[in-house]
């Protein structure tokens, strides 16, 4: 029983200094040596009560003055040693120094609120930050929290829980070069393997691939003939969902698409595929769809589910044994139509040919939904710009210098022009 500085007793862990203060400690679960000061008994008792209940309950922190930024050091040197690429760490640092660390680096830990880390994506979402950034903040802070509340650093992880919604209309999600040779070397082999093949390789809508059948493909002129699309829907007298074979979208959408080597490969080895398929299927087939070249394990039609289904089961296997931050993203068929267009893009195809080759009705809906490659190509163009620049700063004043300084304005004025006039 500790004492007052007249012999009067004040309670376990309660005593007082000479300076007239009172003193609470005690020992918590970890070991460390904890105390209060205070000219206030009352309030020396309450934090004592407080406290020792936390600790009881397990409810308190091993280190409860150590900051956000301080854990991300010890997080990447403990959790992330050994496991992650240098490539990867780089993007770890690089996240978190831009975007957390001036934001919430300097508070402690334990005290981030979920109210904070949804502010600072809502700044993020209004400086103009596309989704892969915002998720990416998010997920480099529930791996951080996790690890934290493992090792008792905090007790609650502020960034769970927070959504992150991809608007697909003003960011229509495609592949990077990374990701398509990340996902088609794992799921070379696999049953949808030819599907996903053409997909990426023609830009073709998803219902339009599940209604191809093999007379709409020309292998002497070398291109695939769209002129339906199948559909999973309820339609007018129908009880329940059924597959409907269609008209394409518009009129536009009735198009000969030309087949690189990839996609005429895949569908020469799908016309097998499709043989060996039917011939072991045990159900029997509806009439309407026993041409069609695309479908299931059974020979019947594939919908969309389906297809999102057999892209999962391939991400699964892709992102088990990845880091959080190398997770490829989840997405569905439709993803491998975007991709298709940013390759034309990035290949140098003018976007008159772009918007045929999809089927779009008008140029302007191709503009519109792909004006965020438009506005990247810009922002590299200017980079691109400044370095050019720099080095005809650095070159001596000959009338040759002069020559590829007037050379490189025109060009880049021309090419911003073409950029304004799409975005």
């Amino acid at each position: 029983m500790g004492k007052d500085l007249r012999g009067r007793d004040l309670g376990k862990c309660i005593s007082q200094r000479q300076d007239g203060r009172y003193q609470a400690r005690f020992t918590n679960r970890f070991g460390k040596r904890e105390s209060y000061c205070d000219y206030q008994l009352h309030l020396v008792r309450e934090w004592l009560d407080t406290n020792m209940a936390k600790d009881k309950l397990a409810q308190n922190v091993i280190e409860s003055s150590i900051t956000l930024d301080e854990w991300f050091e010890k997080w990447m040197e403990e959790y992330k040693y050994g496991i992650i690429r240098a490539n990867t760490r780089r993007h770890y640092m690089q996240v978190y120094t831009k975007h957390i660390s001036p934001v919430l680096g300097r508070r402690r830990l334990s005290e981030v609120t979920q109210l904070q880390v949804k502010g600072l994506i809502n700044d993020l979402d209004k400086a103009g930050y596309k989704y892969e950034t915002k998720s990416k903040v998010r997920i480099l802070l529930v791996d951080m929290y996790s690890k934290a509340m493992v090792d008792d650093f905090a007790k609650k992880n502020p960034a769970r829980g927070i959504k992150i919604v991809r608007d697909d209309e003003k960011e229509p999600r495609y592949l990077t070069e990374e990701e398509q040779k990340i996902f088609f070397d794992y799921c070379k082999g696999t049953f949808y393997d030819n599907l996903f093949t053409v997909a990426i390789n023609s830009g073709l809508r998803p219902g339009e691939i599940y209604a191809l059948e093999e007379s709409d493909l020309d292998f002497e002129r070398k291109v695939i003939k769209v002129t339906k699309t199948l559909v999973y829907q309820k339609l007018e007298g129908d009880t329940q969902k059924t597959f409907h074979i269609g008209p394409p979208k518009t009129k536009s959408s009735i198009r000969e698409v030309p087949m690189t080597r990839a996609c005429e490969a895949a569908l020469m080895r799908q016309i097998f595929q499709s043989k060996v398929v039917k011939k072991k299927s045990p159900k029997e087939l509806d009439e309407k769809f026993k041409n069609l070249l695309f479908t299931t394990k059974f020979g019947t039609p594939i919908n969309a589910q389906i297809e999102c289904d057999a892209i999962k089961s391939i991400l699964d296997g892709i992102n088990l044994m990845r880091d959080d931050l190398e997770q490829i993203e989840a997405f569905s068929g439709h993803c491998f139509r975007h991709t298709f267009a940013s390759n034309c893009y990035k290949a140098g195809f003018k976007l008159k040919r772009i918007q045929k080759l999809l089927g779009h009705a008008t140029l302007k809906m191709t503009e519109d939904l792909y004006v965020h490659l438009f506005q990247t190509d810009e922002a590299d163009d200017m980079e691109k710009l400044s370095e050019a620049m720099e080095k005809i700063e650095q070159a001596d004043d000959s009338e040759e210098a002069e020559q590829r300084f007037r050379a490189l304005i025109a060009e880049r004025e021309e090419k911003a022009a073409k950029v304004i006039k799409f975005a």
